[in-house]
């Protein structure tokens, strides 16, 4: 119930900050006269495309705000907005040159190897009118020390889900994941760095190991477990978790608050051998055509509202403190996505790592899925 008055709240306080152009729209549009930022149309008919992740931005849904569409009402411009599903997808049509995007939004590693390779524009990130609301504590992470590619959009750890109804006793390990008693009930990530992560921490591995005999370790744990696995998913996992169709999954802290909303037999740990800590950035690719529009989409996802309106809706730790600091913000102080100090499970980043280890565990993966 104190989280359902809290969410109403929250609601009530955004929907505040928000009006209706129309009375036929189904969906709260932002009054400009709101916005810290100058938005104008001088770009107006021209492009902008946005490459993300999937189910990661407030798109409009059960009466959320339509960041995209509210983007497009201010500027004039034509947002075109895609999917992957994960890191290396993202940087393999990069890569490739198939096509270009405007913005994208890789984790922390990704944005470290786009450096490296020269895939990213330069951004003078602290000319952003709306920079100021970043917490200076995710300013100059590793992966962009100088804060000249990236923003932060989202940050968070990765834990471990399960069904109290399916599970008997709540998991403290990640071993759990290879019970035979769950047989058939578990998934794992379907994509490399997650699921040898997980094989990693088990091990007791350091998550940037560039010793070849490590991964080979963790890529025989990954086959012990394919016995016991009922699939391997990405946003796959929402479905299967809500409706009870698998009872143990890895996923991201922040998708575990989505999927509770819709499953209260849902619970999540971090497990006592350590998790991932991530942080996923907003840049634009060197190959971007819209430059302009492009930092002005970057100022736009910076604002109090739209990064309220985001925090709401994907349920993941924010970096803008005009959100954290907000009273109405529902999932201020969450102890799990802000764990307090003595709460706080062991973490690792992930790091770019040598060419050579990228393909070597890319190869251990093929061969673990085929066998």
């Amino acid at each position: 119930m104190e989280k359902f008055v809290s969410m109403l709240l929250a609601a009530i306080m955004l929907f505040s900050a928000l009006c209706l152009f129309s009375c036929g729209d189904a969906t709260p549009e932002i009054d400009p006269s709101l916005l810290e930022g100058e938005y104008t149309k001088d770009l107006e008919g021209t492009v902008l495309k946005v490459y993300n992740w999937g189910e990661y931005i407030s798109d409009g849904k059960e009466g959320s705000l339509d960041v995209n569409k509210a983007f497009e009402e201010l500027t004039g411009i034509d947002v075109v907005y895609s999917n992957y599903d994960d890191n290396e997808s993202m940087y393999s049509e990069l890569a490739a040159g198939a096509t270009y995007y405007d913005i994208i939004i890789p984790s922390d590693y990704m944005v470290e190897r786009l450096i490296r390779e020269g895939m990213l524009k330069t951004v003078d990130v602290k000319s952003l009118s709306n920079y100021k609301y970043i917490d200076e504590q995710y300013k100059g992470l590793y992966f962009d020390p100088d804060e000249q590619y990236s923003i932060p959009y989202n940050l968070g750890m990765v834990g471990l889900i399960y069904n109290t109804a399916m599970v008997e006793e709540a998991p403290t390990s990640w071993s759990v994941m290879w019970d035979e008693k769950y047989s058939g009930q578990i998934l794992m990530f379907n994509n490399p760095r997650d699921a040898f992560a997980i094989a990693q921490l088990r091990l007791g591995q350091d998550l940037n190991t560039l010793d070849k005999s490590d991964w080979d370790e963790a890529a025989e744990l990954l086959k012990e477990q394919k016995g016991v696995l009922q699939s391997y998913v990405m946003d796959e996992v929402f479905n299967k978790m809500e409706g009870s169709n698998a009872a143990i999954a890895p996923y991201y802290a922040g998708d575990f608050l989505s999927m509770y909303e819709n499953n209260p037999d849902l619970a999540f740990v971090y497990p006592e051998e350590g998790v991932n800590i991530f942080c996923d950035s907003v840049c634009i690719p060197a190959s971007c055509q819209n430059y302009e529009a492009a930092k002005l989409y970057m100022n736009f996802l910076m604002e109090p509202v739209v990064a309220l309106a985001n925090a709401e809706k994907l349920g993941y730790l924010c970096p803008n403190t005009s959100v954290v600091n907000n009273d109405e913000y529902s999932y201020k102080d969450n102890e799990i996505l802000y764990p307090s100090e003595e709460n706080m499970p062991k973490t690792q980043w992930f790091h770019d790592l040598d060419a050579e280890i990228v393909e070597y565990y890319e190869e251990l993966w093929v061969g673990v899925k085929n066998s």
